[in-house]
């Protein structure tokens, strides 16, 4: 059984039955996320590019619970010299992995990824996750792009999509992605935090409804579903 909980803008935790895997996380400086960095326990971290609204509690989490991160080359390397993060996994575009909880493939992604400090932070990517039977992708931050539909090769269960806009693909465009990624279920992902990327994720989920065979599932920071 596979759980996957929103702790608001793009921070995910997908547990397992023996693993807790923490996609970009952004808790202390996040207006949204109902908890602090110091209370989420994580075995992998999946970091998807360097922005820091993707990455600011990597660093802190990993070196506390002995987790592993899997990122780019750059990103990994990075955290590695800079932040002593032991366990690291550096990837590039197309690569998998694999882990004890399953597979981890980093995909394209149309974005920009500069670190922090300003330093490169490599090709920005997303991630596609096997795992317990199920196939999960996290878009990550990406604009809409036609690949998308090679994606869903082998069958798709469940994809988190950016809705945001502004910084990302919008409503209609992730409309768009929903349909290429022949997608079972359809989570909504970097909207609300602050004003630029306000949307309504419920007119959203009532289009993918009507025009999509798709189920969108609706969380509130710090909500679950079981997938």
């Amino acid at each position: 059984m596979l759980t996957l909980t929103w702790y608001g803008h793009a921070t995910w935790l997908l547990e397992t039955a023996r693993h807790k895997v923490l996609v970009d996380p952004f808790f202390d400086h996040n207006p949204s996320s109902p908890v602090k960095a110091a209370e989420i326990d994580a075995t992998y971290i999946l970091v998807s590019h360097g922005h820091e609204d993707h990455m600011a509690d990597a660093a802190s989490i990993a070196n506390r619970c002995g987790a592993t991160l899997v990122s780019n080359f750059e990103i990994a390397s990075w955290f590695a010299k800079k932040h002593g993060v032991k366990n690291t996994i550096g990837m590039n575009l197309g690569g998998t992995v694999s882990v004890p909880f399953g597979k981890v493939k980093l995909t394209i992604a149309f974005h920009s990824s500069t670190l922090p400090d300003g330093t490169t932070g490599g090709n920005p990517g997303g991630f596609l996750i096997a795992a317990e039977g199920q196939r999960i992708y996290f878009a990550c931050d990406t604009a809409l792009f036609s690949d998308m539909q090679l994606i869903r090769t082998g069958g798709l269960d469940v994809a988190v999509l950016p809705i945001g806009d502004h910084f990302t693909m919008g409503p209609d465009d992730a409309l768009t992605a929903v349909k290429l990624l022949g997608c079972r279920k359809v989570l909504p992902s970097h909207f609300n935090t602050w004003p630029p990327i306000a949307q309504d994720p419920v007119a959203w989920a009532n289009r993918v409804r009507q025009e999509t065979t798709a189920e969108p599932i609706l969380l509130k920071p710090g909500e679950s579903s079981v997938l």
